[in-house]
């Protein structure tokens, strides 16, 4: 049987977007109950030029998702729902959690600025109660992300290992 695979550009931004996942959620657990300091300062311009980048990575994604289409997936109905519900929770998510960010900034009154050189735009005026509540739904949308891609990867697992039907090997660069 021979295996469709996702195509290069695909492969490249689900991994690149996974490396920057895998950071951004533990820096940003990390970061958040430390001490103000120049460093706690430092770590959340790194989490946001993440941030970023994890949404600009996320809009190219869906762009690429709709003018090329996923390898048909070989799968029972329920599996096929499930990953379709999944994968687009993830997509939403990782374009809410940014922006949750990015307005939480401008409520704060702190200006993001893309890796120290591209200042973006306030979204919302400086507004100290909405700020707090945007760091709630941003950490709240983080928790939902990392169940989510908890779930994601135990099932990438389990059709590899378990099922035995190469789902994983699709989405691996070098594999036929």
């Amino acid at each position: 049987m021979t295996m469709r695979h996702y195509t290069l550009t695909a492969k490249v931004l689900h991994w690149l977007m996974a490396l920057l996942i895998f950071t951004a959620l533990p820096l940003g657990f990390y970061m958040h109950d430390l001490k103000l300091s120049p460093a706690k300062l430092q770590l959340y311009s790194y989490h946001k030029w993440i941030g970023v980048s994890l949404l600009l990575l996320c809009l190219v994604r869906i762009l690429w998702r709709i003018t090329h289409r996923p390898p048909a997936l070989l799968l029972e109905r329920w599996q096929h729902t499930a990953s379709n519900v999944v994968h687009r929770l993830l997509y939403l998510l990782l374009l809410a959690i940014p922006l949750s960010g990015w307005l939480m900034s401008s409520a704060k009154g702190v200006q993001t600025v893309w890796f120290g050189i591209i200042p973006l735009p306030n979204l919302v005026e400086k507004n100290k109660v909405l700020g707090i509540l945007l760091g709630q739904i941003h950490e709240s949308l983080s928790y939902i992300l990392l169940i989510l891609v908890i779930l994601h990867i135990a099932a990438a697992l389990k059709h590899q290992f378990i099922d035995r039907d190469k789902l994983l090997s699709r989405m691996l660069f070098g594999v036929n």
